[in-house]
């Protein structure tokens, strides 16, 4: 599967559920593809982006993907400075030890529930209040 062009209508959204739309920035070199957020300001760039390495061969076989979130945005202390948040996952899959994908799928889906929301009793909210959440934007434990 390759990504589109543009990452429009419910393929990425912000804390408060709206739409985000995304645009490809290059080509896909290297292993590496940016995109940026439409109509984004030049100085306050908010951007998302991908990269894989793949080491090792046969059984000792591993991908180490990453996937990224990055914003520019000003300071809430001085209302002036510019400041940037970023986030970011690493997998590192043993590549050449599975035939299916279902492990990972199910430890990645352990993560994103960790991070989404707390008490959902069938729908998880991806608004960022999940326990795991908290302790990377707060600093706690």
């Amino acid at each position: 599967m390759s990504l589109p062009l543009v990452l429009n209508t419910n393929e990425i959204k912000d804390s408060a559920g709206a739409s985000i739309n995304f645009e490809r920035l290059g080509d896909a070199m290297e292993r590496k593809l940016t995109f940026f957020k439409t109509g984004e300001a030049p100085a306050y760039q908010h951007r998302l982006g991908i990269s894989h390495q793949e080491i090792g061969s046969g059984l000792k076989g591993r991908r180490r993907s990453q996937v990224w979130a990055r914003k520019t945005h000003i300071s809430t202390v001085d209302n002036v400075t510019p400041v940037t948040s970023l986030f970011y996952t690493v997998s590192d899959i043993p590549i050449g030890a599975i035939t299916s994908f279902t492990e990972p799928y199910t430890v990645f889906a352990n993560l994103l529930s960790f991070l989404a929301s707390k008490g959902a009793s069938s729908t998880i909210l991806f608004n960022g209040t999940g326990y795991g959440a908290e302790c990377l934007i707060l600093g706690s434990l």
